[in-house]
């Protein structure tokens, strides 16, 4: 009792049982974490909210934590300890994090030291939030599961979220002609400041066929794709011979035609950024640190939330008109 006493308290949001944003409960009685071995605690400043912690608090997702949890995974702040065999980092490093192990939605969280990255001076915390997840997964999506190649082409469907914008960013740096949707005026002008070549409004009854116009009868080379209940129909006819669909997001069911992939040999390829090795993590850190350096690699920050709206972030973020850049929460 005397040493639980001497521990700090943070305010943390909790999940107790599954279902709609009413049950994040924010809790200001929550215990400090302490690191372990190759662990650190960072004190966070910013965490950012993915489409993914929506599904997982809802209970519908294929991986479910065991109740209560804390969600959040993108965190941005300053190392605050260290535990043990801890040798990269030290009190008052600025860091940021694609995985915590306690939660990121909280005033503390801890981490594995190797999930862990610098967080360079020329971004704040708030573009520190939006790395993790969003830039992992859209280089996943590319490269290690799209095979993407300098002078081929792709849209990215639904390009002004967090994922979206990541993915425009990465493909024009790397030689790609970038085309991408967005449901607003405002979410298609943020796409062609982040390195698309031509935007799209999805909203638009006709909008496939002006992609079509474009890209001409080969079609595009690689779609990324965050809606694919909506969209995958339509994208198998927009690809061009052995184009493939990265399958990003997906909200419910599709009916599809498999002949559709039969004609062009085309390819429907899921990505889980979870099932990403060590090395695969490691790949794509290095290439999102060398972004960042070069200057070409900058999160746009979208609609921000203190701790407490939680919830409204949560209801926002699948129920939003358009995404203009990465959700977070700040701290």
């Amino acid at each position: 009792v005397a040493m639980a006493a001497t521990r700090r308290v943070m305010r943390a949001v909790r999940v107790f049982e599954f279902g709609g944003p009413e049950v994040l409960k924010l809790q200001s009685d929550m215990l400090v974490p302490v690191p372990k071995e190759n662990q650190v605690l960072i004190k966070v400043h910013a965490c950012g909210v993915n489409p993914v912690e929506t599904y997982i608090r809802s209970g519908t997702y294929a991986r479910k934590p065991a109740l209560p949890y804390t969600p959040g995974s993108d965190v941005a702040g300053v190392i605050e300890s260290v535990g043990e065999h801890v040798t990269a980092f030290k009190r008052g490093d600025r860091v940021f994090t694609l995985e915590t192990l306690s939660g990121g939605y909280a005033e503390y969280a801890v981490a594995a030291a190797s999930r862990v990255f610098p967080l360079p001076d020329k971004l704040d915390f708030r573009q520190g939030a939006a790395i993790g997840v969003p830039y992992f997964t859209a280089y996943r999506a590319l490269f290690q599961k799209g095979c993407a190649k300098a002078g081929e082409s792709v849209l990215v469907h639904g390009a002004s979220g967090g994922v979206g914008l990541a993915a425009c960013q990465i493909a024009r740096a790397c030689g790609l002609k970038v085309l991408g949707t967005a449901g607003t005026e405002e979410g298609m002008n943020v796409i062609l400041r982040n390195g698309a070549h031509q935007a799209f409004n999805h909203r638009d009854p006709d909008y496939t066929e002006r992609i079509k116009a474009c890209t001409g009868p080969g079609g595009v080379d690689i779609i990324i794709e965050m809606l694919s209940n909506v969209n995958l129909d339509a994208d198998l006819q927009l690809l061009s011979r052995a184009g493939r669909v990265m399958v990003v997001g997906c909200r419910g069911r599709i009916e599809i035609n498999p002949r559709d992939t039969m004609s062009k040999e085309s390819s429907i390829i899921g990505v889980s950024l979870f099932l990403a090795t060590e090395e695969e993590r490691h790949e794509c850190a290095t290439a999102i640190l060398d972004g960042i350096e070069a200057g070409w690699l900058k999160p746009v920050v979208g609609l921000e939330y203190p701790l407490e709206k939680v919830a409204k972030a949560h209801e926002d973020i699948i129920c939003s008109s358009g995404a203009r850049g990465k959700m977070v929460l700040l701290l």
